[in-house]
């Protein structure tokens, strides 16, 4: 007979053995009496089996309280170091970006500088003969628009009474319309006196022709007479040497 089978038989005719038998059941009780932990040793194993079970979560939280401790000073070494990098990437941006604004500075002064040398020889050039007047003005009126994004307007117009050049003729004028506001430009490889009065009446021929106030006179010439700049501030001219000095012409 197999333990299982033994089991299932005990199970089943104990309980009747255990009624009509007294003596077997004064037997059976005194070995279970025998064979039975103690209350109080039962006791003291079940405390001990606390104790143990909580001194054991003890080491485990603690395990777990030192294994964060360690985490959260890893992730704070971590972000101390990804700090310093970003500061450092910061820092090399800044450097290089303020290179590149200062190579800008001195690409944009060199191209300036350009300009004005080719202007003071293309109106050396116009004043002697090797290049036209006509080019020179038309070099001027480019680095106009393309360095104030404003449209500069060659009209060219009859002046029957002979007021610019004290008989009739064609009177040729640049004209800037900015926001709205009229202004007159000559544009000319070289600037004497007596051109800055023909400016003015040029100025004059338009206020009367059109019936519309002129706001600003400009002059762009590398080549100013001394005498004529006295002329120019009573006239009240504005002269510049190079177009890219002209102000106020940019829109805001």
């Amino acid at each position: 007979m197999t333990e299982d089978e033994l089991k299932i038989r005990l199970q089943r005719e104990l309980p009747a053995l255990l009624r009509e038998d007294a003596a077997f059941r004064a037997w059976l009780e005194q070995v279970i009496r025998d064979t039975a932990v103690p209350r109080t040793a039962f006791d003291e194993r079940f405390d001990r089996f606390l104790a143990e079970a909580a001194a054991a979560r003890e080491r485990e939280d603690a395990k777990w309280a030192r294994q964060d401790a360690e985490w959260e000073a890893q992730k704070r070494e971590n972000h101390a170091i990804w700090a310093e990098i970003k500061a450092a990437r910061e820092r090399e941006d800044a450097k290089w970006e303020a290179q590149r604004q200062k190579d800008e500075r001195i690409f944009a002064e060199l191209e300036a500088s350009r300009r004005r040398q080719d202007q003071q020889f293309g109106a050396m050039g116009a004043r002697w003969g090797i290049a036209s007047e006509q080019s020179f003005r038309d070099a001027l009126k480019g680095i106009l628009e393309q360095s104030f994004g404003v449209e500069v307007l060659n009209t060219n117009e009859y002046d029957d009474e002979g007021l610019v050049f004290g008989r009739p003729d064609q009177v040729e004028i640049d004209i800037i319309i900015n926001n709205g506001a009229v202004i007159l430009c000559e544009l000319k490889s070289s600037m004497s006196k007596g051109d800055m009065y023909v400016f003015d009446r040029k100025v004059q021929f338009y206020e009367r022709r059109h019936q519309r106030a002129v706001q600003r006179r400009i002059v762009v010439s590398p080549m100013v007479h001394p005498s004529a700049r006295p002329v120019a501030e009573k006239l009240g001219i504005e002269v510049f040497a190079y177009a890219e000095d002209t102000t106020g012409l940019k829109e805001p």
